[in-house]
């Protein structure tokens, strides 16, 4: 799905802009039917380093060598499966598409299976004035349309997959123009720049686009052991506590913690005493993400009916740069 440059004056006449207008620039609508932070996330920013090293377009580690878009994850498998819609970035015509290409992980199969089609299923769209917009990962046989078709920004293209070279369900969103990637966060922006360039996302999104280092992804308790595969599953193990269960834990999962950061997580019970805990060492690199848990088997004498609280808490050179509380009532 390789790009191309958008150079027809015909497609701004058919979408109602003058070429003087569509030429300086682009608004940007989300594309995808989630709320930012809360039932999506963005894992992964364009690398904005020419050089093998990486970085994202506030120099933080988010990012990695020659990634040329923005992901939007899911929490987990299960909300792919109950279905969030890829939207229409902007108005425009579609060039190409595909929607063959079987949803499965690369840690589950094979990646030579996806060699030229690392974008799984997708379109681009072309729009006026030298713009391209391309969504990747897209689940199979949900496209909507066709190459050819005019759409509206806002409009459904399909639904967020695992098809391609992916480990987990997400959008990954390309801008482009006169045929070249560029950030739609910092547009233009000079080489080695923090905090300069143009934000391409409408008004309305740059509150809820803020950049964020670090991330909560999934956080809540269960009845038993926790791993990261049924955390992405969606259901760690299918029942929530209650004053019967054999054991109470916690657990978080978080995206885009740093070297030397380090992560606690404490089990309080309702009257207040921990009842356990972890504590990790300094991480030893960046991670592009992490899982934690604590917890207890049941007491001999069962568990006190009221609220247990765990709270997760990650500290970098002895600040806190991280926290979420968490509670539960066992009845």
């Amino acid at each position: 799905m390789a790009s191309s440059a958008i150079r027809s004056g015909a497609l701004v006449c058919a979408l109602g802009l003058s070429t003087a207008a569509a030429a300086d620039s682009i608004q940007l609508k989300l594309p995808v039917a989630c709320e930012v932070g809360r039932t999506c996330f963005i894992q992964t920013y364009v690398d904005a380093d020419p050089s093998s090293a990486a970085r994202d377009y506030r120099c933080g580690s988010l990012t990695y060598d020659g990634h040329n878009g923005t992901d939007f994850r899911l929490p987990s498998m299960e909300a792919q499966r109950t279905g969030v819609d890829v939207l229409a970035a902007a108005d425009g015509r579609v060039l190409r598409m595909r929607d063959d290409v079987a949803d499965v992980s690369v840690r589950e199969g094979d990646r030579e299976a996806v060699s030229g089609k690392e974008c799984g299923n997708g379109l681009v769209i072309e729009h006026a004035g030298g713009w391209e917009t391309q969504y990747c990962h897209m689940a199979r046989g949900s496209l909507q349309v066709r190459p050819g078709q005019t759409v509206k920004a806002g409009q459904s293209l399909g639904r967020i997959g695992l098809s391609g070279l992916t480990e987990y369900p997400h959008l990954h969103f390309t801008v482009r123009h006169e045929g070249k990637v560029t950030d739609p966060f910092a547009h233009g922006a000079p080489s080695g720049n923090c905090s300069g360039g143009e934000m391409l996302w409408e008004p309305s999104l740059r509150k809820a686009l803020a950049y964020q280092e670090r991330t909560i992804v999934n956080a809540g308790f269960s009845t038993g052991a926790v791993s990261m595969k049924a955390i992405e599953d969606g259901d760690p193990d299918g029942r929530a506590p209650d004053a019967d269960a054999a054991a109470l834990v916690a657990y978080v999962r978080a995206i885009g913690l740093k070297s030397g950061d380090v992560q606690s997580l404490a089990l309080r019970s309702p009257s207040g005493k921990e009842i356990a805990k972890n504590r990790l060492a300094p991480l030893e690199r960046n991670r592009a993400q992490s899982f934690l848990f604590a917890g207890r088997k049941r007491p001999a004498n069962g568990w006190d009916r009221g609220t247990y609280q765990a709270t997760y808490i990650v500290e970098q050179n002895g600040q806190v740069v991280l926290q979420r509380d968490l509670e539960v009532e066992l009845k």
